[in-house]
């Protein structure tokens, strides 16, 4: 079984965008498995979305509110009409970190609500927690970037692992956040961006000069890797 995992970004998830127009024509994952940006990527493209939907959502205006004016509403929008769009034909994991105690959750297909989607991209001392019943849940990406670890705990065996935030800061939290690990019988095939996306900073800010930029460069990185799936 082989999942789709698409990690963690912030605006750099638009580098997603094209590896998926490069790959959809030639590759179908049995799952699909997001982390904050790439939930939102991962929930489209499990309810069928194209490049060309997801390129649409990513130069809406609206999706620049969500980093830019640091108010949850503008994310909750955002997450309510994805949701509302999309309905996922494939099997589909959500990380989520539960807030304070740091425990990693996956919630998966039915169970995902648009709540789910927001509280995945709840950047920590970006936006408050997003609670979703008796708990608060925060980014998804806080305690791994790359969710490999959700796509085995889904039964994959082979992993498409799309990785947009190769950055030192990545690293960084490991020290601090210990990941969850996988297993031996998880085959990883990465697929990362060929060129420096740019500084951290770029990642918190809507430009639709660079998201295109980004969307050409991946729809290459996409190219590059096909040979290898």
């Amino acid at each position: 079984m082989t999942a789709l995992v698409l990690s963690a970004g912030g605006m750099f998830g638009a580098w997603q965008v094209g590896v998926w127009k490069a790959l959809s024509g030639r590759f179908q994952p049995d799952l699909v498995v997001g982390a904050s940006a790439g939930a939102l990527n991962g929930w489209a493209i499990a309810g069928g979305a194209s490049a060309e939907d997801l390129k649409e959502s990513w130069l809406d205006p609206a999706t620049s509110k969500i980093l830019l004016l640091r108010r949850p509403e503008a994310l909750f929008q955002v997450a309510r009409s994805l949701y509302n769009r999309f309905r996922p034909h494939l099997p589909i994991g959500v990380p989520l970190v539960e807030f304070p105690r740091l425990r990693a959750r996956l919630a998966r297909n039915e169970e995902i609500r648009w709540e789910h989607l927001a509280a995945s991209c709840s950047i920590p001392l970006w936006f408050p927690p997003v609670r979703i019943g008796d708990k608060r849940y925060v980014d998804g990406g806080l305690r791994a970037a790359l969710p490999l670890w959700a796509a085995e705990e889904m039964g994959a065996t082979r992993a498409i692992a799309v990785s947009a935030f190769e950055l030192p800061m990545a690293a960084l939290l490991r020290f601090v956040v210990v990941p969850p690990t996988t297993s031996d019988r998880l085959s990883v095939i990465r697929i990362k961006p060929s060129e420096p996306l740019g500084p951290l900073h770029h990642a918190m800010l809507w430009s639709p000069t660079r998201l295109r930029r980004w969307m050409d460069l991946g729809e290459y990185d996409g190219n590059m890797a096909v040979s290898r799936l």
